[in-house]
């Protein structure tokens, strides 16, 4: 879906000759406030969201507000994880001689299930497991390895990935998550290094606690938003928009040495017992 052309970044380029964001998870939480935010610095946006019928209208909500931006809105309702999907969004990038300067994921599905369960039929299995690791970590790396090759990355192009303080914390039910985010970190690291020489950095970003469609599926949900708002020093939780400012600066063209690094986007609140 093409939007029409406006002022770019600092007022000089079209839309058509605007950079491109891909945003793996656009459709809500933290990807839908990243789509709005970079689109309003002048980026056009690939958005890779899985919706249904029933949640169709929130990317429907994103695409018109980028679009409104005076950005192109190119979006694609397809598994993130699929090898062919991946493979048809990144040749519609190449249709459209996208130059990609940043690539985000935040994809949130995964098995919130215990590892042991009185009932083993109740607890994860090996299947739910590694569908978590895949969707969650590896599919990151499968992207960059993709766009690299395609020769779409811009040059100062910027890698995020959404991770949190459960990479490194335990909470029931989250076993599969955390160990996705652990690994998402290390992943971030490998590429920071591989892909410096290219001049591409790569980031986690560590939210706070933040109500998201995704943080609402976690079992106790409400107790842990309550817990993150109590040690908070700002007296509140985390807002997407928040963690789509910081990457709006992140994404600042020439602080590209910035990398290999888990940033906190959370007013504090990791650092508070």
């Amino acid at each position: 879906i093409a939007g029409k052309g406006g002022g770019g970044l600092a007022g000089t380029e079209t839309a058509t000759g605007a950079p491109w964001a891909v945003i793996l998870g656009a459709s809500s939480g933290f990807g839908a406030a990243t789509s709005r935010e970079l689109a309003a610095a002048g980026f056009n946006i690939c958005g890779v969201h899985l919706d249904r019928r029933s949640t169709l209208p929130q990317a429907e909500a994103v695409i018109a507000d980028v679009q409104a931006a005076g950005r192109e809105a190119a979006f694609f309702n397809v598994n993130a994880a699929d090898p062919e999907k991946r493979a048809e969004v990144i040749q519609a990038l190449k249709d459209r001689g996208a130059r990609v300067r940043v690539l985000m994921h935040s994809l949130a599905f995964g098995t919130l299930r215990r590892y042991i369960e009185p009932d083993p039929a109740q607890q994860l299995t090996q299947k739910q497991l590694e569908m978590t690791l895949d969707v969650m970590a590896n599919s990151l790396v499968y992207w960059t390895q993709d766009l690299f090759h395609a020769g779409l990355f811009d040059q100062d192009a910027r890698i995020f990935a959404m991770t949190s303080e459960g990479s490194t914390r335990v909470w029931a039910g989250y076993g599969a998550v955390s160990a996705a985010k652990a690994a998402l970190e290390a992943h971030i690291r490998q590429l920071a290094v591989e892909l410096a020489p290219h001049g591409i950095a790569a980031n986690s970003i560590q939210a706070g606690v933040t109500p998201t469609p995704a943080q609402s599926k976690i079992p106790g949900a409400d107790e842990m938003l309550e817990g993150a708002k109590a040690r908070n020093p700002g007296g509140r939780v985390t807002t997407p928009e928040d963690v789509a400012r910081a990457i709006r600066v992140l994404s600042t063209p020439g602080i590209g040495w910035i990398t290999g690094n888990v940033i906190r986007v959370d007013g504090g609140e990791a650092i508070v017992p």
